[in-house]
């Protein structure tokens, strides 16, 4: 089952400083997990991510986490990644582009895809997400898998 993101503009850029060493540590705790358990970017959102990101120096990627909402349980949040956590997961999806989850979202989010939809006039940002049991009837909400 999938649950669909509607796309949205970043936010205005806020200057940050990042410490290298935070983000090489979210690699590294992203990288021992197995292959099946990443999250990964088709190319089609790793090309929308880089045209939303364009000219933003202070976007490290895009933020994916989970949060309790709607009548299904969860909803899926997205924005601008400004800075890396002590409990982060740092994706590197290919072409510059990073997906960075923190690892209680990740439970729900594991071995998910994110694609970049085009359906009529709707674009999205849209989550394969393995991990879903079930979601409301308009999208906006999913229950996962008590294994996840």
């Amino acid at each position: 089952m999938t649950t669909m993101v509607h796309s949205a503009q970043p936010a205005t850029p806020t200057p940050t400083t990042v410490d290298p060493t935070r983000i090489e540590a979210a690699r590294e705790r992203a990288g021992k997990l197995p292959a099946a358990h990443r999250l990964s970017a088709t190319g089609a959102a790793r090309a929308h991510l880089s045209k939303a990101f364009e000219g933003d120096d202070t976007a490290l990627g895009l933020r994916l986490g989970i949060k309790k909402s709607g009548c299904s349980g969860f909803a899926y949040v997205m924005d601008v990644a400004r800075s890396v956590e002590d409990d982060d997961l740092w994706f590197d999806c290919g072409d510059g582009i990073a997906v960075i989850t923190d690892t209680t979202s990740f439970d729900a989010l594991r071995g998910s895809t994110l694609d970049y939809v085009v359906e009529g006039l709707t674009r999205m940002l849209h989550v394969e997400n393995p991990n879903i049991e079930d979601s409301c009837g308009c999208g906006e909400s999913f229950t996962v898998r008590d294994e996840a």
